[in-house]
């Protein structure tokens, strides 16, 4: 770890930022006390210079890596960012107990929290009159600069800055490069609406906009056992509790007239939609609903305030469909459907009733935002995008749609639908599930931070305590034994992007397996454990790479299919088995190991994670993304055609692994707990249950001792509020 200064690239002139008796020269890199210079690492004035940038504003740990340390250098980060912080400290003579200057949020980041000066006090000793360019705290919060995000998983987080200005070229010293900068917008500098432990999200503007109704599953009472909704009015620090069920999932609408609030609750056998007063009283049931997943759970009131619009599967199809339920009746109807998409959601009325915006769900690399006319008629795409959409929201006045995007590395743009141009939203935070108020002056969102590592269990004793196995500052999972039990195969962010790496059956020693390909993962060992296959799934097509673990050198699997995920490879090492995306779901193929034409299998439109039985007998695959049961076809005779097990339903198809006999799986009536399927008996047994959730992967020893897991370690939301937009 180095603390040399890089040499800066500006016009001559200094600039410099004071605050207290402090003065910091951007340029030298030198911090002055009262005019006298004080001995301050180089890693600690960079560590100053990026919190001066966003006075009062989360700086993460992650932003801080990325600008200190390039992804290419390893270094002890925790160790590294703490001693400079700590050097930072003492120079400024601050204590992370009663801070004065540098806040900590724990496992988060830092915070510069200190008040900085004019522009007209003295200079600094060695300035020459007129040469120092001093910085309000206007101009420093002004200073920001973009975040280009590239993830891979549903819910971890690696973050690449790029300068978007000359100001923090100047201030930091150093260049970030892009390929493409993003517009800029001219969105204010967000601000915590909520700072409550655990995960405060979901929010909902009041129609005054004056109040946010939002989930909370932090509340002390209720021992984190669930979300609850609560309201807090803008300004205020009070909450009101409204709802006590704690459940998996909760989000929430208001009435048009304020008075009642929608809510459409998680639960298992009570999911369903819900009314309560917005001051609190009794819930009233509208309608049981089947949500498989969180984000199936948006709802939204017409405004005439006569119907509520919700997400629901069809009762025989994996798919998911819109529908509304009458206040005064009960009558639950279908709203439009477009045959073009396989999920449609996030059911969104426009100010006058009459059209419905919803999101178009082609597959995990096509999805659409459209509108359609509420009484039926032809949709209009208001914008494709190759990533994952997470929530987006409509302006009072129907002139702007609000969106986020990616995978698990979220960002928010700006559509304006009247001339169709489309805008990022500069922000550095997670965002999810935004909302403007109705007066189109504000923006809230979620905005979330988490920590995945992979734990391993003894299955002859699970009563023992876990082990953590992988860890790091960043993200892991998807793990996967060697076939001998030797080494782990796994995803990892230590690198900067999701890429695919390998370490020793204690998780020592771990090395980068995919290179320089971008956002790759899903590893799978083959037979004789000398290679492994992944995919570039964070790239549209995605192909299909394998990696001789002694040369490491991965080679492109070359057949006739453009789009390749998720491989897996037969019991004898001599096919690879992937899935690719079609127009209304995902399809299964194999192809020889050396490459050449790919083979359809007989299954249907909705199937992913193919694994072959541990006797080549059956294929096994999921129905669906969620919330299903195991299928499988004969692969010696496919007349039989696709077979159903009669299996509980599982919570997500990367949380299950065959082994002879049966399989383990995490189910989705009990999330938090790991099972064991006997294919013979059909008897199902709870091995061990978390305190935390399940991530991606789970896999078993060679010799049935052990389970690998991911789990979330750390996992946090807070409510953000933006001005401007």
């Amino acid at each position: 770890m180095s603390d040399r200064a890089e040499p800066l690239k500006n016009s001559g002139k200094a600039q410099s930022i004071r605050f207290g008796p402090f003065l910091a020269d951007l340029d030298s890199q030198e911090l002055f006390k009262n005019k006298i210079r004080l001995k301050i690492p180089g890693q600690s004035f960079r560590v100053l210079a990026l919190l001066l940038g966003k006075p009062g504003v989360l700086v993460t740990r992650e932003e801080l890596q990325q600008s200190m340390w390039p992804s290419d250098t390893f270094v002890d980060f925790d160790h590294g960012l703490s001693a400079a912080v700590n050097r930072l400290r003492d120079a400024l003579g601050d204590s992370a107990d009663n801070p004065r200057y540098i806040e900590t949020l724990p496992r988060r980041g830092y915070r510069f929290i200190g008040e900085i000066g004019p522009a007209d006090q003295g200079n600094t000793g060695n300035d020459v009159e007129g040469g120092v360019e001093e910085l309000t705290a206007a101009d420093a919060s002004d200073a920001s600069y973009g975040v280009g995000h590239a993830r891979r998983s549903k819910k971890t987080m690696v973050v690449g800055v790029v300068v978007v200005g000359a100001f923090l070229v100047a201030v930091l010293g150093f260049v970030f490069l892009s390929s493409k900068p993003q517009a800029s917008s001219k969105a204010s500098v967000p601000i915590p609406f909520s700072t409550l432990p655990g995960s405060d999200t979901a929010p909902a503007f009041s129609p005054d906009g004056s109040r946010i109704a939002f989930a909370w599953n932090g509340n002390p009472q209720s021992r984190s056992a669930g979300y609850d909704v609560y309201v807090k009015a803008l300004g205020s620090e009070t909450l009101l509790q409204l709802t006590h069920h704690p459940s998996e999932w909760i989000s929430s609408a208001w009435s048009p007239d304020g008075t009642q609030i929608a809510i459409h609750r998680m639960a298992g056998s009570e999911s369903g939609i819900y009314l309560i007063p917005a001051l609190g009283g009794a819930e009233r049931l509208l309608v049981r609903t089947h949500p498989p997943y969180f984000p199936t759970t948006r709802i939204d009131w017409s405004p005439d305030g006569k119907w509520i619009a919700f997400d629901d599967p069809l009762p025989t199809e994996p798919l998911d469909r819109m529908f509304r339920v009458s206040l005064e009746t009960l009558e639950v109807q279908p709203l439009p459907h477009n045959p073009a998409c396989m999920h449609e959601g996030f059911p969104h009325f426009s100010q006058d009733g009459k059209t419905l915006f919803y999101s178009c769900i082609h597959g995990l690399h096509a999805m659409e935002i459209d509108s359609v006319p509420v009484t039926g008629g032809a949709s209009t795409i208001l914008i494709s995008l190759s990533n994952n959409i997470s929530g987006f929201a409509i302006s009072g006045d129907d002139s702007r749609l609000v969106y986020a995007y990616g995978f698990g590395g979220m960002k928010m743009a700006v559509i304006n639908l009247r001339d169709h141009s489309v805008r990022d939203i500069e922000t550095r935070d997670q965002p999810t599930w935004p909302t403007i108020s109705p007066q189109n002056d504000k923006i809230a969102y979620s905005s979330s931070s988490a920590i995945y590592n992979i734990w391993r269990r003894d299955l002859l004793h699970p009563e023992a305590p876990p082990v953590k196995v992988i860890t790091s500052t960043r993200q892991q999972n998807s793990p996967q034994y060697s076939p001998d039990g030797k080494h782990i195969a796994f995803e990892s962010t230590r690198g900067g992007s999701w890429s695919v790496w390998m370490s020793d059956g204690d998780g020592a020693n771990p090395v980068k397996l995919s290179k320089d390909l971008t956002t790759t993962g899903a590893p799978r060992w083959s037979p004789d454990g000398k290679r492994i296959a992944f995919d570039t799934a964070g790239t549209n097509p995605s192909s299909v790479y394998i990696v001789d673990v002694t040369e490491g050198v991965p080679r492109k699997l070359k057949t006739d299919v453009e789009d390749m995920k998720l491989p897996t490879w037969s019991h004898d090492g001599t096919w690879i088995y992937f899935t690719s995306d079609v127009e209304l779901g995902h399809k299964i193929y194999r192809c020889p190991v050396k490459g050449g034409a790919a083979e359809e299998l007989p299954t249907h439109e909705h199937t992913l994670r193919p694994a072959e039985s541990p006797d080549g007998a059956y294929l096994y695959f999921a129905s669906r993304e969620v919330n299903f049961q195991l299928q499988k076809i004969s692969l010696a005779d496919p007349k039989p055609g696709i077979q159903t097990e009669a299996t509980p339903r599982m919570l997500q198809w990367t949380l299950w692994q065959l082994v002879p006999g049966g399989f383990y799986f995490v189910p989705n009536d009990a999330p938090r707990t790991m099972r064991y399927f006997d294919l013979a008996s059909h008897n199902a047994k709870d091995v061990f249950t978390l305190d935390k959730d399940f991530d991606d992967g789970i896999s078993v020893s060679p010799d049935g001792r052990y389970i690998l897991y991911s789990q979330a370690d750390e996992q946090s939301e807070e409510i953000m509020l933006m001005d401007r937009y």
